[in-house]
């Protein structure tokens, strides 16, 4: 055997590169970059198809949610675990609903982490907040953790400002028109009446007219929205007041009968309704008795 024939075949195999993305040369010189930053926008473009591939695949799998089960339970078998919980901020709303809300979310986290009791990690709070905010009542709400074992719930409650009245039910109004709840009408607050379909939405309307004549404010006894257009206010004293359309032309026109009534006295006296409807009028509305003529009879002659 010759020594060049030991040379060829005891040569030492040259590794092999890895293989590397390149874009053929044909589509390489249509783009209006190099051969070399072409094959690296491959490369890049390749690598993020095969890390969503990845992706794709773990989500299929259900790994990260496992991943998570998993910590959660070992949060809670180093006995961060949630033993109560405490409420704070109700005075008008009833407790049973926001019970209700955390201990469902209290046992679906203790069902995810395979434990007689939820793990911290495991109770969403975000969920539990976004379920009080469903509730009439509640203006805002705020769910935090107290290390090792309590969960505060914090919530501010709506006011009541207003009773709603219509299709024949009561329930209770804040001053932004928000139904809070339903009202027995043998269990009547002292609170203006405010009445027909709509009148609630009009609440904040209202109660800025209203604002503006403090002295007819604690006489109104309810408010009845007119044809989805107006106002008339009923007064404790038994008069009507009928507004015009619009905010500002009801508010020049409600001004004006407060200075009147309060130089004069126009409420009080018997009047049944006073017309506002047409600007710079009033047109009042007297009362008469059962079966007397709106006219008097005309006087016949006599022969």
């Amino acid at each position: 055997m010759s020594a060049a024939h030991v040379r060829r075949g005891g040569g030492r195999a040259k590794s092999r590169s890895p293989a590397k993305v390149a874009v053929p040369k044909k589509i390489a010189k249509r783009l209006p970059v190099n051969q070399a930053r072409a094959n690296k926008v491959a490369g890049l473009v390749f690598a993020a198809f095969l890390l969503a591939i990845g992706l794709v695949v773990l989500v299929a799998l259900d790994i990260p949610a496992k991943a998570e089960r998993v910590a959660g339970a070992a949060v809670g078998q180093a006995g961060f675990t949630v033993s109560g919980y405490q409420i704070v901020g109700l005075n008008h709303m009833s407790r049973g609903p926001v019970d209700e809300v955390v201990t469902d979310e209290l046992h679906r986290a203790a069902e995810r982490a395979g434990s007689s009791k939820a793990s911290q990690a495991m109770v969403d709070v975000v969920a539990i907040r976004e379920r009080l905010m469903r509730f009439g009542w509640v203006k805002d709400a705020r769910v935090s953790r107290r290390l090792p074992d309590t969960l505060v719930i914090d919530i501010v409650e709506r006011s009541p400002a207003a009773l709603w009245q219509s299709s024949g039910k009561l329930a209770l109004i804040d001053s932004e028109g928000v139904v809070l709840d339903r009202v027995p009408i043998d269990k009547m607050p002292d609170l203006p009446l405010l009445i027909g379909p709509g009148a609630n939405a009009r609440a904040e309307q209202l109660d800025r007219l209203m604002g503006e004549v403090p002295t007819l404010k604690p006489q109104l006894a309810s408010a009845t929205w007119v044809g989805g257009r107006r106002w008339d206010l009923n007064f404790q004293s038994g008069e009507t007041v009928a507004l015009p359309e619009g905010e500002a032309a009801a508010g020049t026109a409600l001004t004006k009968f407060a200075k009147l009534d309060k130089s004069s006295g126009l409420l009080g006296r018997g009047i049944v309704r006073f017309d506002l409807r047409v600007a710079d009028k009033m047109i009042v509305r007297l009362p008469r008795a059962p079966g007397e003529p709106i006219a008097p009879p005309s006087v016949q002659p006599q022969d």
